[in-house]
């Protein structure tokens, strides 16, 4: 048996890398390009008897700029967000907004009927209203006990 030198740094870097890694998996990149955080929709999902109310919130577009599509089991929106141009003679500029393309698919927790579907898109704030599918929604039925 070899005897292994124990070096507390080299194991401090060895979880520095793995850290990074796991990361690295969490904050969605653009094509692979950059490491950086691009934008992703905050979503908020409510489910009634017979609908499901998804709301995202997508500040800075207009509805124009938005591609919905709904099938029966899953929402896709995708966008962009454009940084305007800005010249500056002096000073400096501080951004904390995030730019770019995004994408996010939502499951739906039940079928939807997909040709049903209601959006409107006020202050920033994109509602889809849902149907439920009709073998989705939750029937009540009589038993007769003999």
């Amino acid at each position: 048996m070899a005897i292994v030198r124990f070096s507390p740094w080299r194991e401090i870097d060895s979880l520095q890398k793995e850290m990074n890694r796991l990361f690295d998996t969490f904050a969605p990149t653009r094509n692979g390009e950059e490491k950086r955080i691009v934008f992703t929709p905050a979503a908020e999902m409510q489910e009634t008897e017979d609908t499901i109310d998804l709301r995202l919130e997508i500040p800075g577009l207009e509805a124009k700029d938005l591609d919905v599509q709904v099938t029966a089991e899953a929402v896709a929106i995708k966008g962009e967000r454009r940084q305007e141009s800005q010249t500056e003679s002096e000073g400096m500029t501080r951004s904390e907004f995030r730019y770019g393309a995004f994408q996010r698919v939502i499951s739906l927790p039940v079928r939807v009927q997909n040709d049903q579907v209601k959006a409107d898109y006020k202050d920033g704030i994109l509602h889809l209203h849902l149907p439920k599918a009709e073998a989705e929604k939750n029937k009540v039925v009589k038993v007769n006990i003999a």
